[in-house]
């Protein structure tokens, strides 16, 4: 992609839409569940004093779950402006107090220098989404401070990416009509594999905030078929590409491919914590 195209939210899939209507189904449980993910990535119980990015912010939850843990100042980016909007008013309801302020500004126009340095720098799903992602990676990487963390989620690497790659860019631009009928294919092949494998759809969509961060089944869906642009890659390559830019892997939750056909309905994310042991 061009470089004025990875600054543009046109370029990408609307993102925000589908958080701006997330948005409105954040409750209590959800916030919860939002915390309880973050202290699992992160290995801490409190963020007390300290400072948190939030790349992609998109709905605002995990920003707001920092503010729950204590983050003394919170800082919000997305490129998609419903998404900045959506932020904006989940902090406006649950933490109108808060320290917090989020902008709409693309990953490729941050660097430490313009916009300083945090201690705890989190983009979950986000960058395999910017159109270069080893770029982007590096450019979160140089807004955490010395010490830091950087917890990020990345699509999978799986057989099957150049396939969703083409689903995704078709799905982005089509209409609401194709894409509710690609929703409920995509629902139907899920629901099949389920049966298959003798487990319970319907549980696994009624449970789905809280084996998800707090997130919701359909908006999810909508979000994993329209993620355009989309990249992958594989824990192995992760590790040593942040190892080469000065950071240790402190935590990683990283899915297991399925028996059959593994990513044929989708990759889902690997979840990955490094700590920045270099000196700037």
């Amino acid at each position: 992609m061009a470089d004025q195209d990875l600054l543009s939210a046109e370029s990408h899939f609307a993102f925000g839409k589908n958080w701006l209507d997330y948005a409105q189904k954040i409750d209590e449980p959800k916030i919860g569940q939002a915390v309880s993910d973050l202290q699992r990535l992160s290995g801490r119980d409190r963020f007390d004093g300290l400072s948190f990015l939030d790349i992609g912010s998109g709905s605002g939850l995990h920003a707001l779950a920092a503010i729950r843990m204590g983050a003394s100042r919170v800082v919000g980016v997305d490129i998609d402006p419903d998404s900045v909007e959506a932020s904006r008013a989940t902090l406006a309801k649950f933490a109108p107090a808060a320290d917090a302020r989020f902008e709409r500004v693309s990953i490729f126009e941050m660097s430490s220098e313009s916009f300083g340095g945090f201690d705890l720098v989190y983009s979950w799903g986000v960058l395999h989404h910017t159109g270069d992602m080893y770029r982007a990676l590096t450019a979160a990487a140089d807004l955490v401070q010395p010490d830091g963390l950087l917890m990020i989620a990345l699509y999978k690497e799986t057989p099957f990416c150049g396939m969703w790659r083409v689903i995704k860019r078709w799905y982005s631009s089509a209409s609401p009509q194709a894409q509710l009928r690609a929703r409920r294919v995509r629902t139907g092949l899920q629901r099949l594999a389920f049966r298959f494998k003798g487990r319970d759809f319907n549980a696994y969509v009624r449970n789905y905030a809280e084996n998800n961060r707090g997130m919701n089944y359909a908006n999810d869906i909508h979000d994993w078929m329209g993620g355009y642009p989309y990249q992958s890659i594989s824990p192995a390559d992760c590790r040593a590409f942040f190892g080469r830019l000065g950071f240790r892997a402190e935590r990683e939750f990283v899915r297991t491919p399925g028996r059959y056909l593994p990513g044929l309905l989708g990759s889902g994310c690997d979840e990955y914590a490094f700590t920045r042991s270099d000196a700037r």
